[in-house]
Order: C-alpha cells, then sequence, then structure tokens
C-alpha cells in the first residue's frame, strides 16, 4: 500500500465539481473525503450538481449541499429537474448540460459515479462526465445499494471518526425523504466506512473508496 498524502490534496486542488444523479448521491459517496479535503484547504472552489431534483429532493439538495460545503472559499449549486430513473432517455438533453459545464468549467478535481454501478441514472452520469471532461482527474464514488454492485476500488481516503461521525449524521438528518428506504440506515453508512477501512489497512479504520482510471505523477 503507497501513501501519497495530505500534501496532493491540499496543495494540488483548488477547484473541485461533484456530479451527482441524485439529492443524496454526493453525499454518500464522497461526503467524508469532501469534509476532509475542505478541512485542509479552505481556498478550495466547489461546483455541486445534482441532475435530479424534484421540488422537495431538491430542497434536501441545496441545504444538504450548502451545511457540507461550509468552509469552501466559493460555491455554485445547481440543483436539475430531470426525471429521476430516465436519464438514459433523456441523452441529448442531458449530453447539451454536460457539454455546458465543459465550456464553463476545467476543475482540478471531478468527483462522479461509478462506471459499472447497476442504477442507470449512475451509469448515465459517469459516461458524460468522461464523455465532457477528457483531460482532468476524475474519481469515481459508489454507492451502496440492493443490487448489490460494489466492487474492487483502487483508491482510498482515510477519514477519522469524527468526520464519519459528522457524515453519517449530516446524512440521516439531511434527507428525511429516503428514511423509509431499508438501506438508507447509519448502520449502512458506518458498515461500507469500515469495509473500506479494512481494506486500505486505514490508521483509523475507516476510509471512503474510490475508482481512479487515470493519474499522472509528474
Amino acid at each position: 500500500m503507497i501513501e501519497l498524502g495530505s500534501p496532493v490534496l491540499a496543495s494540488s486542488v483548488s477547484t473541485v465539481l461533484c456530479l451527482g444523479a441524485h439529492a443524496d448521491d454526493i453525499e454518500i459517496g464522497c461526503g467524508g473525503f469532501l469534509l476532509r479535503l475542505l478541512q485542509m484547504n479552505p481556498g478550495v472552489e466547489v461546483t455541486w450538481v445534482v441532475l435530479t431534483g424534484s421540488e422537495d429532493r431538491g430542497t434536501e439538495a441545496r441545504l444538504s449541499a450548502e451545511h457540507v460545503l461550509q468552509g469552501a472559499a466559493t460555491v455554485e449549486i445547481l440543483v436539475k429537474n430531470f426525471r429521476e430513473r430516465y436519464l438514459l432517455y433523456v441523452g441529448a438533453e442531458l449530453k447539451e448540460e454536460f457539454d455546458a459545464l465543459g465550456r464553463q468549467l476545467a476543475p482540478d478535481l471531478i468527483l462522479t459515479h461509478y462506471r459499472h454501478d447497476l442504477h442507470q441514472d449512475h451509469r448515465m452520469a459517469c459516461e458524460l462526465t468522461w464523455n465532457t471532461f477528457r483531460n482532468h482527474l476524475i474519481l469515481e464514488y459508489e454507492i451502496p445499494k440492493y443490487d448489490g454492485d460494489l466492487a474492487s476500488p483502487n483508491l482510498f481516503v482515510q477519514l477519522d471518526n469524527s468526520t464519519c461521525e459528522r457524515k453519517v449524521a449530516h446524512l440521516m438528518k439531511s434527507f428525511p425523504s429516503q428514511r423509509s428506504k431499508p438501506w438508507f440506515t447509519e448502520e449502512t453508512f458506518w458498515a461500507t466506512l469500515r469495509l473500506r477501512g479494512i481494506e486500505c489497512r486505514s490508521r483509523t479504520g475507516f476510509a471512503e473508496a474510490f475508482y481512479c482510471r487515470k493519474l499522472v505523477l509528474a
């Protein structure tokens, strides 16, 4: 196991693009990483994009993003109103949205969904991310779900216990619309953090995991 260390994050990342198909995806997949990054580098600029957002879910998405990003230097939160579970069927319109982002942004780091996620909205978001941003560092995060599509990630971010507590508490508080779902529980989120912590021999016992397809070390 090779540790690149915190200076890589603190010094190399000043602009971040976070992409999520649904209101809670970013927080579930990389909320802990973002909390740690903002703690290490309060000067970071963040663009936060949620592709689907009905009235209630859109409100949840905005309020949650504002809370997570309190330490950022600048924040732009975009909640689109594409229909949930139907992103595959509005491909042209959705690609136009990504093309617009590509013209406006050149982020140091992009956080998006995992390529082989079994949720169709997640896969589409990942595909268009790579379709649009061809020369950027892209990390793909994971979402635990009924489909059982967790795989073998190749990049881990160690998180201390307090950051994990903040992440899990935030999820449970910020998304009341999801609490009726059997998988949306504190136990699910803690279990994922612990499992990935075991896999990377995290000194803290906890970690978030990502899939990194291309990384250049200068």
